[in-house]
């Protein structure tokens, strides 16, 4: 992969079991032809619903969305598909992991096995032909029209087997796969029984909406804009804007060159708060087997030193 490792040293190095399946071909996450009417009407749909929660208003359902927010994006979407399932960068009970997958389909990006098939294929192909959301094909198509187009949304788990084996076997992964959108419509119907109107449309349709755009840029902003310490082979940025509303997935530069890190911010003023979450859930005993990349006290030998962006 030729990823620069100089001046950095992981804690629990991973084991061959812990390694995310060599990714060989990408065509399944390819599909570039048509329109995706699915993925199509329902962001259509959820943009509406986020206009619309802005004339309804209150402190109590903007608070319930804020809580989801950090709940889908950072335990489901960072902790959950992302560092865990994906990258395997750490350890849980097996309940543990089933409850922070349940939290990622409440982000609506999918479910747990196109998701995870999805972001190993990206990593293979980072900024290459193959990947599947590379800037280098469009800032748009990077951030939102590759979800638009073809099936990348709705791989089916024979599709993403070969790219995500180790979800594939798990029954309750393939059900939840398919079913992505059930624990978002239980939630929904709860919000409604709970807050009405307005805690529906800030709790799903713009908490929603503004989670998954924050995600996009990941895909796009943080292949474009920021700083690089690590000179890997794609186009990966540190951003700290994406990484403050991210809870640290946008310190994309250290993670590309260190992908099985469970911590993404490495310097102490990268602020990682899906990392703080899994170190508190380590002390807890809940976490184990967390791999750590650190970079090396500044002025020794082999010191990591900043890339120009």
């Amino acid at each position: 992969m030729n990823r620069a490792r100089t001046g950095l040293h992981i804690d629990t190095a991973p084991s061959v079991n812990d390694t995310a399946p060599i990714v060989k071909h990408s065509a399944p996450f390819l599909k570039r032809e048509g329109v995706n009417w699915i993925s199509a009407t329902a962001f259509t749909a959820f943009h509406i619903g986020a206009l619309a929660a802005l004339f309804f208003f209150t402190w109590p359902a903007f608070l319930t969305a804020l809580g989801l927010y950090w709940l889908s994006l950072s335990l489901g979407i960072g902790m959950g598909y992302h560092r865990l399932l994906t990258h395997r960068g750490y350890k849980v009970p097996r309940y543990f992991e089933y409850f922070l997958a349940i939290c990622g389909t409440l982000a609506l990006e999918g479910g747990p096995i196109p998701w995870v098939a999805t972001h190993r294929v990206h990593h293979q192909f980072s900024d290459l032909p193959g990947d599947p959301h590379t800037p280098r094909d469009g800032r748009w198509w990077a951030h939102i029209l590759w979800m638009l187009t073809g099936d990348p949304t709705n791989a089916n788990t024979a599709e993403c087997a070969r790219y995500a084996p180790d979800l594939a076997k798990d029954p309750f992964y393939v059900w939840l796969s398919r079913y992505h959108w059930v624990p978002l419509t239980l939630l929904g119907l709860v919000l409604l029984a709970v807050g009405g109107i307005p805690f529906v449309l800030w709790g799903i349709f713009f908490r929603v909406t503004a989670g998954q755009h924050v995600t996009w840029m990941v895909n796009s902003i943080t292949h474009i804009w920021g700083s690089r310490r690590f000179a890997t082979r794609d186009d990966s940025r540190n951003n700290w804007f994406v990484a403050l509303l991210s809870f640290g997935e946008g310190w994309h530069n250290n993670h590309h060159a260190h992908p099985v890190s469970a911590r993404h911010g490495l310097a102490w003023y990268e602020l990682d708060i899906t990392y703080m979450t899994i170190r508190l859930c380590e002390k807890l005993g809940l976490a184990r087997a967390v791999k750590v990349a650190r970079l090396a006290p500044a002025g020794q030998p082999g010191a990591a030193r900043r890339q120009a962006a």
